[in-house]
């Protein structure tokens, strides 16, 4: 793993700082893993990825919606173009509407928490370094081929939004689209986009709103939902701390879409 990964890489548990290592078994093999410094806790890789959480304490929306993203990993991409050509003048366009105010700068760090297939990072300028989080498998594997397909060098991790295995200010820009509505603590994971951000950074967040949802309630999982979740499809304005400036909410697609954005101040 690259050296400069693995110096803003830490334990999402305790925030310790990870050394990478590289230990031979006796069978001639090669085991690769991150460790603590302190406490020697060790995360190990799966195809390349490191994993920095047991699906198996997953609970509530979390486990829900990983079921969904396994099921629908595979047709996710071709969906997404199916909907947005529905609702809007076609995909490139709408994720090109929120990227524009993510302020790309030569040699910035790039994250994007719920990375999902890779798409929005596929568009984003080849002078950034880009990193990506999820916490389905099955979409960052499909991540991983459409990486390859699109020849991008994006670093993957396999993570909780609640707990980012990140050190403090690593990233110049930090943003997610889609999922935060579905979240078991939506407010941890804007506070972990914020710690992880440097100061004077722009943080934007989009997902679905209700007018969306309304459409598409004739979906039995979707109605459930709407019954269920009520202002959840709303810009969580709300669970912005106080002290982050130039707040903002805009909708995309007739309103179907929301976007949050603001910026961590200098200080």
């Amino acid at each position: 793993m690259d050296p400069e990964t693995v110096s803003i890489l830490c334990s999402p548990d305790t925030h310790e700082p990870l050394t990478y290592r590289q230990v031979q078994t006796p069978d001639g093999h090669f085991t690769r893993y991150l460790e603590a410094v302190g406490t020697g806790q060790q995360f190990f890789f799966k195809n390349g990825i490191p994993v920095f959480y047991d699906v198996s304490q997953l609970t509530e929306n979390n486990l829900r919606f990983n079921t969904f993203y396994q099921k629908s990993a595979r047709y996710y991409d071709l969906g997404l173009k199916i909907l947005a050509g529905l609702l809007g003048k076609g995909e490139t366009n709408f994720r090109k509407q929120y990227l524009q105010l993510l302020e790309f700068k030569k040699n910035d760090r790039v994250l994007e928490v719920s990375v999902g297939t890779g798409t929005n990072l596929s568009l984003t300028p080849k002078f950034v370094r880009c990193y990506g989080l999820d916490l389905s498998w099955e979409m960052l594997s499909r991540c991983q081929k459409n990486l390859i397909r699109w020849n991008r060098k994006i670093e993957l991790f396999f993570g909780n939004a609640e707990a980012l295995p990140f050190i403090d200010h690593a990233f110049d820009i930090v943003f997610h689209v889609g999922g935060i509505n579905a979240f078991n603590d939506r407010a941890k994971a804007i506070n972990e986009m914020i710690r992880v951000a440097r100061p004077g950074s722009k943080i934007v967040i989009v997902d679905e709103t209700a007018k969306l949802l309304k459409k598409l309630s004739w979906i039995r999982p979707v109605h459930t939902m709407i019954e269920q979740w009520g202002d959840r499809f709303e810009a969580p304005v709300n669970l912005v701390p106080s002290r982050m400036q130039e707040l903002r909410v805009d909708t995309l697609i007739n309103g179907y879409f929301y976007v949050l954005s603001f910026r961590k101040p200098d200080k």
